[in-house]
């Protein structure tokens, strides 16, 4: 085992990480997109939950996010996923538990998440509002997941040191964005889709909220 590291924040993803919703933004996309007279399959954005919205545009579209089209759609997409979604949408396992032991121990938690408008409505329905200090979104940085602006702003947000903190995430472009800001990061299974070869740059790889905090005593990022 490494040798412990003085963990002061730690950094959460929020989809697929503390609340199973991945599938229904990746439904979202398709059923607003084929409203808009583009047709693409399930695999075709699930594979891309997890990165920011002008990522998406970019690549399924090749358009720029600022675009007038791309706006409508962004909107359309978060009114239908806060609409015909969100009220039935469940945090991950263990999510609360881990976040409320996580503040026990005097960490301070920022969600460094990829959602924009429909942040706010997602940690209401995980149940997580109360607990976190901040967040950061795509809204507020330049380059989203997998780039690293997002853990850079969330650092600076907790006031801390890349090596003081650890990025929480069940995506290759969450472990990437964290890379790229020098945090090491956790990898979480309950995102489904990404099997472990994909999460493998991950520092350690759990199967959700609830395995990480039974293992939370042991790990080095322990308090």
């Amino acid at each position: 085992m490494m040798n412990q590291i003085a963990l002061k924040a730690v950094l959460f993803d929020i989809d697929g990480t503390l609340i199973d919703s991945n599938d229904a933004h990746t439904q979202a996309w398709m059923q607003t997109l084929e409203r808009h007279g583009h047709v693409v399959s399930y695999e075709q954005i699930r594979s891309l939950i997890g990165k920011g919205s002008d990522k998406v545009f970019a690549e399924l579209l090749g358009i720029d996010s600022e675009s007038a089209l791309a706006k409508q759609i962004a909107k359309d997409r978060t009114q239908l996923l806060l609409s015909s979604f969100m009220a039935n949408l469940n945090p991950t396992p263990g999510a609360r538990l881990l976040v409320q032991h996580m503040r026990s121990e005097g960490l301070r938690l920022v969600i460094a998440s990829s959602s924009g408008e429909e942040l706010p409505a997602l940690l209401a329905q995980a149940g997580l509002q109360d607990l976190l200090d901040t967040s950061v979104s795509s809204d507020e940085i330049k380059e989203s997941k997998p780039d690293g602006d997002i853990i850079e702003v969330a650092l600076q947000k907790a006031g801390v040191h890349p090596s003081e903190a650890v990025m929480i995430g069940d995506t290759p472009y969450d472990i990437a964005a964290a890379k790229a800001a020098g945090v090491k990061c956790i990898a979480l299974r309950c995102g489904g889709y990404w099997d472990d070869a994909a999460l493998s740059e991950a520092f350690a790889i759990f199967d959700d909220p609830a395995t990480l905090l039974r293992h939370w005593p042991d790990s080095m990022l322990a308090g």
